[in-house]
């Protein structure tokens, strides 16, 4: 099993995901440059009910043709908190990748179905779905968990 360690945070809906429609066990990469607001829309998503799974570093491998990411050892059950610093919090252990956030800019309003390219190493598994928005948007959690709840609706974003 070939593991990519990734610049990226990791959440497991859980309980956030039912709120909202979503199954409970999506996994939704977090991804970003630094700054980007990663580690703080994790502290959100968790406060509705979400899992952390990895923060800042997430191990991502092919298992089955299920893409799934995990922390690394070293981080495992650790989220930076700015202006507290490293915090440990409840965990899930791994969890299958069914949404890619990309965080930066906002989409378009109606922007056109796109998937995650999945990096070289990680062929076999289908690639997740893409939601862009921006980290710091009051409704970015909300949006994250509607658009896992959405993911089997929208023509090209099922997986």
């Amino acid at each position: 099993m070939a593991e990519m360690n990734l610049h990226a945070s990791c959440v497991l809906l859980a309980q956030a995901g039912p709120r909202l429609g979503a199954p409970s066990d999506t996994g939704v990469l977090l991804l970003g440059e630094s700054g980007s607001g990663k580690s703080d829309l994790a502290l959100r998503l968790i406060a509705m009910g979400a899992l952390l799974v990895a923060d800042d570093r997430t191990l991502l491998w092919v298992e089955d043709g299920v893409l799934l990411g995990r922390a690394p050892p070293s981080l495992h059950g650790l989220i930076e908190v700015r202006g507290l610093g490293i915090v440990p919090l409840p965990t899930a252990s791994r969890a299958p990748i069914r949404l890619a956030a990309i965080l930066g800019h906002e989409a378009d309003r109606l922007p056109e179905p796109e998937r995650w390219p999945l990096p070289l190493g990680l062929e076999g598994a289908s690639a997740p779905p893409v939601l862009r928005l921006n980290a710091f948007s009051v409704s970015a959690p909300a949006r994250i968990v509607l658009a896992a709840a959405q993911l089997g609706q929208i023509p090209g974003m099922g997986n």
